[in-house]
Parts: C-alpha cells; sequence; structure tokens
C-alpha cells in the first residue's frame, strides 16, 4: 500500500492504518529503536508506542514521507525511554555517548518552540554540509550507529569518520552561534 493510502486511512480514522504502517514499516522503526536502545523488548515497546502516536498526530499533520514521520516518532519515544532508563546513572552504550557528543554543540534544551527552533536550524545545516558529511552524521546521530558500523557503511577507517563527526559539530556548533539559537 502506498504511503498516501495509508495517510488517507489515518485521516478517515480508520484502525487498520495502523497494522498497514507495521507491516510497511515496522522492521525500519524497530531497527532505530534498537540502536538507540540495544534491547529487543524496548524497542519492541517503543514501535508500538510509535503507532499510537502516529494515529495522534495525523491528523492534522500530513507528512510528506510517512518513513521519516514514523522513524522521527520511534526516535524520539525511544531516546525518551532510554533517558528515563538511565537517569540515575549515566554512560555507557552508545546512546549515551552520541546525546553527549550532540549535546556539545546544541545543548540539552528539547521541549516547546526551541525543540523546533533547534530542529529546524539542524536541517538547514543538513542542506549545507557536503554529502558524505551528511551521510556519515546521520547515520551517527540520527541512526545512532558504532563509529565502526559509520565507517563500515561509507568506506571509511574510525578515524576519518572521528574527524568528519568533530568537523561537523564544531561546523555546527558555529552556524547555531551565528543563527543565535540559544543552546
Amino acid at each position: 500500500m502506498t504511503d498516501t493510502c495509508i495517510i488517507e486511512l489515518y485521516f478517515l480514522r480508520d484502525e487498520s492504518a495502523i497494522e498497514e504502517s507495521r507491516h510497511k514499516y515496522g522492521g525500519y522503526c524497530h531497527s532505530i529503536a534498537y540502536n538507540i536502545l540495544n534491547s529487543k523488548e524496548d524497542s519492541e515497546e517503543c514501535v508500538n508506542d510509535t503507532w499510537l502516536g502516529a494515529w495522534n498526530a495525523i491528523p492534522p499533520n500530513r507528512p510528506n514521507r510517512l518513513a521519516l514521520f514514523l522513524g522521527g516518532i520511534t526516535r524520539k519515544i525511544s531516546i525518551d525511554l532510554f533517558r528515563k532508563r538511565t537517569a540515575e546513572k549515566r554512560g555507557g552504550g552508545e546512546t549515551a555517548i552520541c546525546l553527549e557528543e550532540l549535546e556539545e554543540c546544541t545543548g540539552k534544551g528539547d521541549c516547546g518552540s526551541e525543540a523546533l527552533e533547534l530542529k529546524d536550524a539542524l536541517d538547514r545545516f543538513l542542506d549545507r554540509v557536503k554529502p558524505k558529511a551528511k551521510r556519515v552524521f546521520v547515520l551517527r546521530y540520527w541512526y545512532m550507529l558504532t563509529v565502526r558500523e559509520t565507517a563500515e557503511l561509507c568506506g571509511m577507517t574510525e578515524g576519518q569518520v572521528k574527524m568528519s563527526l568533530k568537523r561537523t559539530r564544531d561546523k555546527l556548533r558555529k552556524f547555531l552561534e551565528k543563527e543565535d539559537i540559544e543552546i
């Protein structure tokens, strides 16, 4: 079923929209959650919460790219669960490392209009980044792959990936300062 048809099912409040979403994007959403949580059970919980999140968000939203919309919901739910589970003991795991690396230049503010402003700025920033650096950045900080996995997918060494990430984070920090975005 096409994304347009699935979205129309949501607008019609037809519960089969959830099943069609699960069928088409369940594996995709599960891989995002698993990369963040490293737990099959927690990942399944987050993916199930994704369908409820989509049900509540469509309508009024009409996503242009359903996969990215659902992936974004899954990612947010997974990160929230990760932060909740690690609130008392910080550290360990790839997600903590990724979040700490990004917080160096974006801060921790992820609520309300500040989060939307940061998201919009990040989108503008990534539009200006060279394709290879953008791919490395997205694989690391969106999909939360390890440096090794990112290097393998991009045909780079781990050192090259680390350097690319550092340079991109530095450019992002400068971009956010220039845009006068509070971090």
